[in-house]
């Protein structure tokens, strides 16, 4: 405590309590094509249902994406997704008409990728966007009532219609609010309605959103004190739409206070049922170069703003092989580059399904004299913190009742998820008792056991459908060549946990005297958790070394710290050895045990 200048008692509170702290192995990582959703940010999705929620149903061209998510969530339920979008699509500002009397499109050719962007783009007045880029903001019409006669009559304009008391209970009028500061007419009604075809409900016109009672003075309040400003409800609430904010005093009949006693009336004359147009998916279905992914993935290049544990490569890119190459580079160089990460990749699809035999598709993924595929001698290779599957699967979309060919590193990263929550990151997640995929219809390359053994050799781990037994991942490693524990997942996945909760508590020695105390506590609090992780089967012996043999004075003059953890990682089982010795009749056990 500090010295006292004159006599009293002071309390003070130390907490010698620190402890190591659980750490998250299960977040995955993946960028990829949508037709839906904000891009260029990383958005938390929790499951397949989440997923088309926030990014859109699969179609043909964004289907692999779609379904290398997707079947990530079906073993684990936490998946950073980042949509990626080329320059030349569009949405906002080209996907929208102004509801005013000109009625013309606003600021075509503009792409609005996500919430700050669009706040960034200073989006026209009083005209209606899509909030997301793409085609499928097309689909959407937005329906406006602001007078009493529109609401008794009724109409029917674009793609949806209007009738009396279909959506609301009553013709909007004016609000209390309004009426309580002699304003008047500042009420309407918003709906938003899906296309004919139901691309967003399932349902033709189907009913998106409502809106009743929505004022257009800017000050507007509900009863209950909230903002009750059309485009503040909107622009706030909305799944599918933004409005462009106005500037002060440009519109007669919208946009002001209704402190000033504004008459509101009906601008809009005539227009009141407005199909969005414009937006544009940019080359979904052609090539996109190598840039754009890599832009997308680095949004999880910083480990104390992304905490994930599980990349995934997708197939790669929509994009030229090469490129897709170039990608799945940069994703294994990502994980490496973090340390607290593993990649997860596949061959490509033209290496796989694309070849008429297994033979051929061997040769592809692990030869050596380079034509047009993938090969493993192309990639990154002698890193720890990347894993190789060796294919693509048969599975069904039930969003467009086809089958489609999707590469499997989302489900073997699934794989890793799921042994998470059922052990720990130090179990290995293949075999028989953790290994099994799911939605398999077929695998394009099922190898024998000689090509399971050249896979092996490659770091390649073969994906095995067994008849009875269902389709396996049948090995364990890393894409490391040289022969170490590290080349082994578990292994590795077991030092993330260990660097990266250890290392957490650490900070909090940060400025902190090196002394005796300061080594003592530092050793108090690791060790107690390498004794959970050994009773959990992860190590099977440790040591940590943290006092004056390696923290000597010439390390404490230059203000560091060291603390030596020494580990005994625990191995899986690769091979198993079974021996049947049959013996006579007379002969003692003993004396042969233990000499075969």
């Amino acid at each position: 405590m500090p010295f006292q200048i004159s006599p009293g008692v002071n309390v003070s509170e130390i907490d010698l309590t620190t402890v190591i702290p659980a750490v998250s192995t299960s977040i995955g990582a993946f960028a990829g094509i949508f037709n839906w959703g904000p891009a260029e940010v990383t958005t938390l999705v929790s499951s397949e249902k989440d997923l088309e929620e926030q990014f859109g149903k699969p179609d043909s061209n964004t289907a692999v994406d779609f379904f290398t998510a997707a079947n990530f969530l079906s073993y684990s339920s936490a998946l950073r997704v980042v949509r990626v979008v080329d320059t030349s699509t569009t949405t906002g500002t080209f996907n929208a008409q102004e509801i005013k009397p000109s009625a013309t499109a606003g600021d075509p050719g503009t792409l609005i990728k996500n919430d700050e962007s669009f706040i960034a783009s200073e989006p026209t007045a009083n005209t209606f966007y899509a909030k997301y880029a793409g085609q499928l903001g097309n689909q959407l019409t937005v329906e406006l009532c602001d007078t009493a006669g529109e609401y008794v009559a009724g109409h029917q304009h674009g793609f949806a219609a209007w009738w009396p008391n279909t959506y609301f209970s009553a013709a909007p009028g004016t609000s209390p609010f309004a009426s309580a500061r002699g304003s008047a007419n500042d009420e309407l009604h918003v709906a938003i309605i899906d296309s004919p075809q139901g691309h967003f409900s399932g349902t033709a016109n189907g009913v998106l959103e409502l809106y009743p009672f929505l004022s257009k003075a800017t000050d507007a309040k509900t009863d209950s004190g909230d903002a009750n400003y059309f485009k503040t409800v909107i622009n706030n609430k909305s799944k599918y739409i933004r409005i462009g904010s106005a500037t002060a005093g440009t519109q007669a009949d919208y946009d002001n206070p209704a402190a000033d006693g504004t008459q509101f009336g009906n601008t809009a004359t005539g227009i009141r049922s407005i199909r969005l147009q414009g937006g544009s998916d940019g080359p979904l279905g052609g090539s996109w170069g190598a840039g754009l992914y890599q832009t997308s993935y680095d949004l999880f290049s910083d480990p104390d703003q992304e905490d994930i544990s599980l990349i995934l490569a997708g197939e790669g890119g929509s994009c030229a092989d090469a490129d897709r190459i170039t990608n799945i580079n940069y994703v294994i160089d990502l994980a490496t580059t973090r340390k607290d990460a593993v990649a997860f990749y596949s061959p490509l699809k033209s290496d796989t399904a694309d070849q008429a035999t297994s033979t051929a598709m061997l040769n592809a993924i692990v030869g050596t004299t380079p034509t047009t595929g993938f090969r493993t001698y192309e990639t990154n290779k002698n890193t720890s913190y990347a894993f190789m599957d060796s294919g693509w699967k048969y599975q069904y979309d039930k969003y467009n009742d086809v089958y489609r060919w999707i590469p499997l590193n989302g489900d073997i990263a699934g794989l890793a998820a799921r042994t998470d929550n059922q052990r720990d990151a130090w179990w290995s997640f293949a075999g028989y008792n953790r290994g099994q995929l799911k939605n398999v219809v077929r695998l394009a390359f099922n190898p024998s056991k000689a090509q399971r053994d050249a896979l092996y050799k490659k770091q390649v781990n073969p994906v095995v459908t067994f008849p009875g037994q269902g389709t396996l991942l049948y090995g364990d490693k890393t894409s490391q060549t040289r022969p170490s524990a590290f080349d082994r997942i578990n292994v590795r996945r077991l030092f993330i946990v260990l660097e990266k909760a250890i290392s957490t508590a650490a900070k909090f020695s940060l400025f902190e005297f090196n002394d005796d105390f300061t080594r003592a506590q530092f050793r108090n609090m690791v060790e107690p958790f390498l004794r959970d992780v050994k009773g959990r089967r992860g190590i099977n012996d440790f040591k940590v070394v943290c006092d004056v043999t390696n923290n000597p004075g010439s390390v404490i003059d230059r203000n560091e710290f060291v603390g030596d953890i020494y580990i005994k990682p625990a191995r899986s089982i690769n091979f198993i050895q079974l021996n049947f010795v049959a013996v006579a009749t007379g002969v003692d056990f003993s004396e042969i045990v233990g000499k075969f």
